[in-house]
């Protein structure tokens, strides 16, 4: 089967790798019908984080069981599936608390082979999230939503949810690309009165409108704060999502919250250490991690997408075949896609 392959920094190639096969009884074989370049794996192909050359990537996938283990049994071959990169095994305390992307028992690795024709997911027994019908029953539209319930969009709503997103609450939301987008959705899905998109790139001004931000400020550092401070009257935000992970990031986001404001946290830690002394001063609380992808699924998005209530598909810009996979790639690397879409099968 061929598979997308990290060979070194700025180079993708597509590579034959075995089909993958039944490890453990709580495995299945799914054939990839789409899948996506996330804006995490840029950190890599930049050379920023390392990761082994000639190691398949991905994390990503919407697609068809092939088969199953013997203790799979929530899903069968045939079935349509959203792919989750989290695979919590649904019975740790972790994931029984709704903490499934902090999994006791997960299954290590990289996830790796998501950008490729076939993949062997563990822990399918409880981790898989069924989707009804088959493909052919959902318009193009729709099956671009779906994918993005692997990761970014469930992403984007941990990052609310985390920080308490209510009913006619004020939301700044820092990242404009595909989570932080998809963290604007959330928020308006949660009920926020007023949302505040940090962006600077126009294509994304225009789509976190869409989306149901009401304010954007393009401004960084010190004068960020400044502006949503008087977008807000002096009061700062009831609650704030961190979806970018860099020092300046959080450390704003801490700035423009109210006293008393929680900021949801999924940006990945781009440094090790922070410093916390403003989130006491402010009584602020900092939360959030690993979304629980199989969790907020099943819970709220899944059925939100099968509504129409929201359309988080709209991320993907660019669409591209499985073999060309560079410039899915340099699509994003280059800032000319937001969330570069691969079509595997149809």
């Amino acid at each position: 089967m061929k598979t997308a392959t990290f060979s070194e920094p700025g180079k993708m190639t597509l590579q034959e790798y075995p089909h993958p096969q039944i490890e453990a009884d709580t495995d299945a074989i799914i054939k990839v019908i789409r899948t996506c370049v996330c804006g995490s794996d840029l950190w890599w192909y930049r050379g920023i984080s390392q990761r082994p050359h000639n190691s398949p990537v991905g994390h990503e996938a919407i697609g068809i069981v092939e088969a199953v283990g013997t203790k799979v049994t929530a899903v069968q071959p045939g079935d349509f599936v959203i792919a989750p990169f989290t695979h919590g095994c649904g019975y740790c305390s972790a994931c029984r608390a709704g903490f499934d992307g902090s999994c006791l028992n997960q299954t290590g690795g990289t996830n790796g082979g998501y950008q490729g024709e076939y993949l062997r997911f563990q822990n399918a027994a409880w981790a898989l999230i069924k989707i009804p019908g088959q493909p052919n029953d959902y318009t193009d539209d729709q099956l671009n939503d779906l994918l993005t319930l692997s990761d970014v969009m469930a992403t984007g709503y941990h990052a609310a949810a985390s920080a308490e997103v209510k009913t006619g609450d004020t939301v700044v939301v820092f990242g404009d690309g595909a989570v932080g987008l998809c963290g604007v959705i959330a928020a308006k899905l949660l009920g926020a009165k007023r949302i505040i998109a940090m962006s600077r790139h126009e294509d994304r001004q225009q789509l976190s409108r869409e989306f149901g931000a009401t304010d954007i400020v393009p401004e960084r550092g010190q004068d960020a704060v400044e502006r949503v401070l008087a977008l807000t009257d002096g009061n700062g935000a009831d609650a704030v999502l961190e979806c970018v992970g860099t020092e300046q990031s959080v450390a704003t986001a801490v700035q423009v919250g109210r006293p008393g404001a929680i900021i949801g946290r999924v940006g990945v830690p781009q440094k090790a250490e922070m410093n916390t002394n403003n989130l006491f001063w402010k009584n602020s609380g900092l939360r959030g991690g690993i979304a629980p992808v199989t969790s907020i699924d099943r819970k709220v998005l899944l059925d939100a997408v099968l509504q129409g209530k929201i359309h988080p598909g709209k991320v993907f810009t660019k669409r591209f075949t499985l073999d060309q996979i560079q410039a899915a790639y340099e699509a994003m690397d280059r800032r000319e896609a937001i969330k570069s879409l691969i079509i595997v099968s149809e």
